[in-house]
């Protein structure tokens, strides 16, 4: 088999160590994700979901037990900048244009105005938006937003896309449509992604793997395994998307009640 997208081993996160506010967040959490996964964390409100993505991607580091990414620790795969990430908010820079949004990341490795605008091009032909390079943030859709998020977060060729709850603020309809382009995009691309929802829609339809936690302090109580071959928009009606919706619901559930 080859080398592990993300490792976990043993994690623990506690904030607030030894202070009358200390909360254990998560708790021997164990997982690996193979290359060219699709696994999504899924459980409650506060049940650890975000801080365990946001351990993998370096943005806080573990009370106990390690975290790598392609072998690395995450720190030096964050420096090797392995991933991207993606938020509920776009986090676009609305004095700067689409494109240079695109092309922030690559800016500040150095690459040159030529080389940066191409990719740009490029980025923005994979997210089906090429005619919107020269407008600003606030004159496109929330989900025109986000997949110009997605385009950011890919343009430099990150092996691994950390997304948390990213289609969280969008409607309905938007939603799904986005879910399908994600999945065009990761077809395409071949990136691995760790994803974040509290939608059991969503990590169905989207997921090889759904990781269910436990509540505070957050475990690993069950791993779905989802096999719908290649989604479309007929997969929302077929019943092994129900089965699967259904078989998240139950696990959940299941933690919900202690069993």
């Amino acid at each position: 088999m080859s080398e592990a997208a993300v490792e976990v081993t043993g994690v623990e996160k506690v904030f607030g160590r030894g202070s009358a506010e200390e909360v254990t967040a998560l708790s021997g959490v164990d997982l690996t994700v193979q290359p060219g996964e699709f696994v999504t964390l899924i459980g409650s409100s506060g049940c650890g979901k975000s801080t365990f993505l946001r351990l993998i991607g370096d943005l806080l580091e573990p009370t106990a037990g390690s975290v790598t990414v392609f072998g690395k620790s995450a720190h030096q795969a964050r420096l090797d900048q392995d991933y991207g990430m993606v938020f509920q908010h776009a986090g676009l820079f609305d004095w700067r244009k689409v494109a240079g949004n695109i092309e922030l990341p690559l800016e500040l490795k150095g690459w040159s105005k030529a080389d940066r605008a191409a990719r740009s091009r490029e980025m923005l032909d994979l997210v089906k938006l090429p005619d919107f390079g020269g407008h600003y943030p606030r004159q496109l859709s929330g989900g025109m937003q986000q997949r110009v998020s997605i385009a950011r977060a890919l343009s430099f060729e990150p092996r691994l896309l950390l997304m948390d709850e990213p289609f969280g603020a969008l409607d309905e309809m938007t939603r799904e449509h986005m879910q399908g382009e994600l999945l065009r995009i990761w077809r395409e691309t071949g990136t691995t992604v760790v994803f974040v929802t509290h939608s059991i829609p969503e990590a169905a339809f989207l997921s090889n793997r759904v990781v269910v936690l436990s509540p505070r302090p957050g475990r690993i109580h069950s791993i779905v395994e989802v096999d719908l071959g290649e989604r479309t928009e007929d997969t929302r009606e077929d019943p092994d998307f129900f089965q699967a919706t259904t078989e998240i619901r139950e696990a959940l559930r299941a933690v919900e009640d202690g069993s």
